[in-house]
């Protein structure tokens, strides 16, 4: 592993916890500095390993709709989450060429139910001109999660966060009620899901990680852990 590895992974966990603690100490400017250079980071981490240029692309997707969620306003909010759509397609690309575990009826079943449940709920809260996109959106980005028990562990619990995190987003659309300070929570659920599946598809492609543990998806459909 080469020292600009290393640097990199080490300045995505710097740039993570100085956005999470800006968002906890209500440090607005540090907050909007930090938070469009995470997915840069990580993109570039993940180049520097060699690893899918798709993959990075769906990264630096994620922080075109970072920066984007940051102006405000219904047109940005729209253009966010077009951008993060594009990245839930590029991910489902890599699911398709690389994966080759099976997902299961019953898997399928809980993320259709789930989709369709939290969909039904929140409807009747969201803005009108915001509730056939969310609903589409919600739908793609349902798809990439279940796409990522194509790929093993790592990439199936990236998308179930990713899951978590835009659905706490839309709750607050919905104004439902809020846990303390509800941007921490999406932003840490969000940095651990790009990183889980980033991981998980850099396993993929053979490509280690500075812990040197990576999953790697078995034609049998086992996933193997390499040291």
């Amino acid at each position: 592993m080469t020292r600009a590895v290393r640097s990199l992974w080490a300045a995505f966990w710097l740039l993570t916890a100085a956005h999470l603690t800006a968002l906890v100490a209500g440090v607005e400017a540090a907050e909007r500095l930090t938070k469009p250079t995470l997915m840069p980071v990580l993109a570039a981490y993940v180049l520097a390993l060699g690893g899918p240029r798709v993959l990075a692309a769906a990264l630096l997707f994620g922080c075109g709709g970072d920066t984007l969620l940051q102006i405000g306003g219904d047109a940005a909010f729209m253009a966010g989450m077009a951008s993060f759509a594009a990245g839930h397609v590029c991910y489902l690309v890599l699911f398709v060429r690389g994966g080759e575990r099976r997902v299961g009826r019953a898997v399928t079943a809980v993320y259709g139910a789930a989709w369709l449940g939290t969909v039904a709920l929140l409807w009747p809260d969201l803005p009108t001109e915001l509730r056939v996109p969310v609903a589409g959106y919600s739908l793609l980005l349902t798809g990439m999660a279940l796409g990522g028990h194509r790929a093993g562990w790592s990439t199936a619990g990236g998308g179930a966060l990713f899951l978590l995190s835009d659905t706490l987003i839309a709750t607050g659309i919905a104004q439902w009620p809020q846990p303390p300070v509800p941007q921490f929570w999406i932003m840490l659920t969000y940095v651990a899901a790009q990183y889980a599946l980033a991981v998980g598809l850099l396993g993929l492609s053979g490509k280690s990680e500075p812990g040197g543990v990576v999953e790697a998806s078995q034609p049998n459909g086992e996933v193997r852990t390499v040291v």
